[in-house]
């Protein structure tokens, strides 16, 4: 700490370390904190945010950012937390980027631009846009393949937030063809025409956004002030900008940092975790806190937080072998590392419940204890499993292996041939089965007949049949290219498929005719058609065979397997308490902790998986791993040569060594008792202010609160000495 300018602000609860303080004390134009997992990154920020108050800055010429609500929340908290009075955190703006963008396109926006924050508040918005495209493009372009149904529009406004995010559209593309503008920023075809089909629509032709979506507002935002407009000179005067979570930034939210601190009298702090970058569709990238600050701010001070406080020495170890980088913990936690082995993926969901069960019987509740997959298809075993076991499970909405669109196609399918869809209980269920039938068919329905549609099944379910029967009026007159690519072919075989179905005796086994309806139906082609995406067809793909798997293990006949799958789902359904096991994908838990963590499948072509960059899927398990407080369960393959290579990374007989000297020393730390913080805060009224004052208290700007240094007599102030 430096002498001459020691910290004026003190936080309750806790004794910053000294990374801590110099964050706190820092005074560069730009500092970036380069955290680690678990570091309390929130919380330095806080104590940031704490120091400039106590200085004098005012709360209005604060603005701290975050990419979610969830995070502002978190921010918001910690604010509190060490010791900043509610009142003065009600006064700083602690906004997301979104939510920060908006308010300032509204300086140049009319009242009327409709906010769509959920991405199904946009379905009308993408169908028109589709509409447009078809009208515009249809005969006219190769390639065009256009539908309406939900997997499609969903991978539309996922393809257009990455282009926005990426500030791609800003591409030149004046002189290049569309398909070679597609090509150049490698988005689908039908994705990009629709997505310039979309923004004109949005955007009113460009005379003013009409609506906005997530992370439209972000996106307006970045393109006028790297437009020529002079929107920046309207900022609020903020002095002091914080930004944390730094490694979800993109193009879009960088530009708009640039412009708040490029502000003469702004300075900004920010943290981040270089080893968290997961989210690279959405524009995410280690450059920014690698090379991008570093170019655009030269003179930036980078300030380390290596100690983690989620997780003692074993773990903080392990992470920091894996990631080459300095990790410590001053816990006196001793976190538990299990490796266990498995034969198959049966094994596998099977030592995932030991490991849970086991967890139950150290004394433990089970909604402490999650399970982080890589990908969804790696669920159905262990919710099987988990069901046999009858242990409560749950997932987020509609995400469970029973409500994947490919598993509901096949559902409905099995439904239409046992004259049966009244056994699936839930209307949510029901209409999502519709939907996933008219994806993998890949049928052409006008949005309002479709939801017409919808609504009668949902009063008659035995109508499902019917749906291969409706016309589409929207159809009668129109080009057969429009929205047709091979689609006829599909529909062909599903009709022709449900025609055997319904001759095959429901006494046959599960497994063979599921097998053969996959094959007649051509379930994998269509899956590679529908999702462009190698990677995202494989997990289809993986799902159906983890399907095929459980039917045959079962040895249930057709009419049981179909039985037991509206049995599974009713388990799954039912009322229960808050204390459950989270089965979750590993990229949704960042920014979670959990007590326990179990990571399954930790093998050779699952995790890493080979289809997707080294350098991602090796953050994707470094935050999975590092969700865990207490104990990290690792269930690998029993075969070593089949491991997945992040075990060895690792090198846990060399980490756990230096963790158990650095847990001795943490539990020898714990029991010497805490330093003073240096002051008596005072139980003061507003109308006793001027008597401690006159008796030498200090006044907290920050707490608002009175104070007395701890070498005072504190006799004089006695009745004003909080307990």
């Amino acid at each position: 700490m430096n002498p001459s300018n020691p910290p004026r602000f003190t936080p309750q609860g806790l004794i910053p370390t000294a990374e801590q303080r110099a964050i706190q004390l820092a005074q560069n134009k730009v500092s970036l904190v380069e955290a680690n997992a678990g570091a309390a990154k929130t919380t330095t920020l806080a104590l940031r945010i704490g120091e400039a108050l106590a200085r004098n800055m005012a709360p209005g010429q604060i603005l701290a950012l975050t990419f979610t609500r969830e995070a502002r929340e978190v921010l918001r908290r910690r604010l509190m937390e060490v010791g900043i009075a509610q009142a003065t955190v009600e006064r700083i703006a602690v906004l997301t980027f979104e939510d920060f963008s908006a308010w300032m396109m509204d300086l140049i926006d009319d009242d009327g631009v409709r906010q769509c924050r959920e991405a199904r508040a946009l379905k009308d918005y993408a169908l028109q846009a589709m509409d447009r495209t078809g009208e515009r493009y249809a005969g006219n372009v190769d390639g065009l393949e256009l539908h309406t149904h939900s997997l499609a529009l969903s991978r539309f406004l996922d393809v257009q937030q990455t282009l926005k995010a990426t500030m791609a559209l800003e591409t030149d593309v004046e002189f290049l063809r569309h398909e070679e503008a597609a090509e150049l920023l490698d988005v689908p075809l039908t994705d990009y025409l629709t997505t310039i089909e979309y923004e004109t629509l949005r955007l009113d032709g460009g005379a003013g956004a009409v609506f906005r979506g997530p992370f439209d507002a972000t996106y307006d935002l970045a393109c006028n002030l790297h437009g020529g407009a002079r929107l920046a000179e309207q900022f609020p005067d903020y002095r002091l900008v914080l930004c944390d979570e730094l490694h979800d930034l993109n193009e879009a939210a960088f530009r708009v940092l640039e412009s708040l601190i490029d502000r003469p009298q702004c300075y900004f702090v920010g943290a981040g975790d270089k080893d968290q970058v997961i989210h690279a569709k959405l524009g995410a990238s280690d450059e920014y806190l690698n090379r991008r600050f570093s170019e655009r701010f030269p003179k930036l001070t980078r300030y380390p937080l290596t100690q983690t406080y989620r997780h003692g020495p074993h773990l903080a170890y392990a992470m920091a072998e894996l990631k080459q980088k300095q990790v410590e913990s001053s816990l006196p936690l001793r976190t538990e590392i299990q490796q266990v082995h498995y034969a198959s993926a049966a094994d596998c969901a099977q030592r995932a419940v030991a490991a849970v069960r086991q967890w139950k019987a150290d004394g433990h509740d089970y909604d402490g204890c999650a399970i982080l997959i890589r990908d969804r298809h790696q669920s159905m075993a262990i919710e099987n499993a988990l069901i046999e076991a009858d242990i409560d499970y749950r997932t987020p909405p509609m995400a469970g292996y029973l409500q994947r669109d490919e598993i509901l196609f096949l559902r409905g399918l099995l439904a239409i041939a046992l004259k049966d869809f009244g056994a699936v209980k839930s209307e949510q269920v029901r209409t999502a089965i519709v939907d996933a039938m008219v994806a993998f068919s890949e049928m052409k329905f006008a949005a309002r007949s479709m939801d017409n549609f919808k609504q009668q099944i949902l009063k008659s379910p035995d109508l499902l049949g019917e749906l291969f029967l409706i016309e589409d009026e929207r159809r009668e007159g129109m080009e057969a290219s429009y929205r047709d690519v091979a689609s006829e072919g599909t529909k062909r075989n599903v009709i022709a498929a449900l025609a055997w179905l319904s001759t095959v005796d429901p006494a046959l086994p599960a497994a063979t005719v599921l097998s053969e309806l996959c094959t007649r139906v051509q379930l994998a082609a269509t899956a590679k058609r529908i999702f462009v995406r190698a990677y995202d067809a494989g997990v289809i793909t993986k799902s159906i065979d983890s399907l095929l798997q459980s039917a045959a293990a079962s040895g249930q006949s057709l009419a049981e397997f179909w039985k037991a799958v509206n049995a599974r789902e009713a388990f799954v359904r039912r009322k229960r308490d808050r204390k459950s096991v989270l089965i979750e994908c590993a990229a949704n838990a960042k920014g979670k902790e959990f007590d326990h963590v179990i990571l399954p499948f930790l093998q050779d072509g699952e995790f890493p998986h080979p289809m997707q960059p080294r350098r991602e899927e090796e953050n994707l398990f470094y935050v999975a791993a590092t969700r865990a407080r207490a104990r990290l369960t690792l269930l690998s393959p029993a075969e070593a040569s089949q491991r997945s290579s992040f075990l060895a990374q690792m090198r846990l007989s060399k980490s756990s060594a230096a963790a158990e000297a650095a847990l001795e020393r943490n539990q020898r730390t714990a029991t010497q008792p805490m330093q003073p913080a240096g002051r008596h805060y005072l139980a003061a009224s507003f109308a006793e202010k001027d008597e401690v004052k006159a008796l030498g208290a200090k006044f907290d700007i920050a707490r608002r609160a009175w104070y007395v240094e701890t070498d005072r007599d504190l006799a004089p102030f006695s009745r004003w000495l909080k307990k």
